[in-house]
C-alpha cells in the first residue's frame, strides 16, 4: 500500500546517484498548422514553469534545476471517471480516507486548508506540500519538510517538486475514461545526510526511488479504479471523517 512516507524516503535514499537537468517541454508539440506567411515563428512549447504559479517560481525552479534526484514512473492504463480522479488529486486527505475504508492501512493526511496538506508521522518526519500549478490533466506540487530514513540517522531536509500528468481519452457513453499517468518527481536535500542514506541501501537506491514515484500515482488510482466498480460507493467512501462527539 502506497504511503507519504515511502515515497519520501525511497526518493531519498537515492539521492546521489541522479541528476535532474533543465526541465524539458511538457507537451509535445501540437499538430502542424499551415500558415500563410511561411517566415512566421512557430509557437513556443510550453515548459513547466509556465504553469507555476509567479509566487512559485524561483522555489519549484531552484529545487528542479539543482535536484539531488529525478525519477520519473508511469502508469498502465486503467478507465475511472474524469471528475472523481480530479477530486482526489485535490484532496489526498480524503484519498487516505478512502484507502482506510477499504481496510488497506494508510497514513493520515491533514487538510489544512487552501489546498495546504501535512503528514507526520511518530519518528517525527513530516512533510507540508500544495498545490503551486495546475497544468491540462494534472497538478503540481511543492513539498517541504524532514523524514528519518533509519533509525541511526538524524532528520533529513528535503524540498521536492511533483509533476503529475494524466493523459486521458474521450469520455465513453457513461462518462468514464481511460488514464494513463505519468509524474516526475524532484527531490533535493542535504547531499552529505543523503549519501549515509544511499549507503544504507546499497545498489538498490535507484529502483527504490522509480517505485515511490510509482507509489505516487497508484495512490490515487487505486481509489479511482475502485470506484469505477463500485460508483454507488462514492459518497461513503469520500465522505470526510466523522467528527468525533465527547461524551458527556
Amino acid at each position: 500500500m502506497p504511503s507519504a512516507r515511502t515515497l519520501a524516503l525511497t526518493a531519498l535514499v537515492a539521492s546521489g546517484v541522479a541528476s535532474a537537468a533543465d526541465p524539458r517541454p511538457l507537451y509535445a508539440p501540437a499538430p502542424s498548422v499551415t500558415q500563410k506567411n511561411p517566415t512566421a515563428t512557430a509557437t513556443k512549447q510550453p515548459s513547466l514553469m509556465d504553469f507555476v504559479a509567479e509566487a512559485h517560481r524561483d522555489t519549484v525552479g531552484g529545487v528542479v534545476r539543482a535536484a539531488t534526484l529525478s525519477a520519473k514512473s508511469t502508469e498502465e492504463e486503467f478507465v475511472a471517471h474524469p471528475a472523481v480522479y480530479d477530486w482526489l488529486l485535490d484532496h489526498p486527505d480524503r484519498t487516505s480516507l478512502g484507502w482506510q475504508r477499504m481496510k488497506v492501512p494508510c497514513v493520515d493526511i491533514v487538510d489544512r486548508g487552501k489546498g495546504q496538506f501535512t503528514w507526520a508521522d511518530e519518528t517525527g518526519s513530516e512533510l507540508h506540500w500544495q498545490t503551486v500549478g495546475d497544468i491540462p490533466n494534472g497538478r503540481i506540487w511543492y513539498a517541504t519538510g524532514k523524514v528519518k530514513p533509519a533509525a541511526l540517522l538524524p532528520m533529513i531536509p528535503v524540498k521536492a517538486v511533483a509533476v503529475l500528468q494524466a493523459p486521458r481519452s474521450a469520455p465513453n457513453k457513461d462518462g468514464y475514461c481511460t488514464f494513463k499517468p505519468v509524474v516526475n518527481v524532484y527531490l533535493q536535500c542535504d547531499s552529505r545526510l543523503a549519501n549515509a542514506a544511499l549507503r544504507i541501501a546499497g545498489p538498490s537506491a535507484p529502483k527504490m526511488a522509480e517505485e515511490g514515484a510509482g507509489q505516487l500515482l497508484y495512490f490515487f488510482s487505486g481509489v479511482a479504479k475502485h470506484l469505477e466498480k463500485h460508483p454507488d460507493q462514492v459518497e461513503t467512501m469520500l465522505a470526510p471523517k466523522p467528527t468525533a462527539t465527547k461524551k458527556k
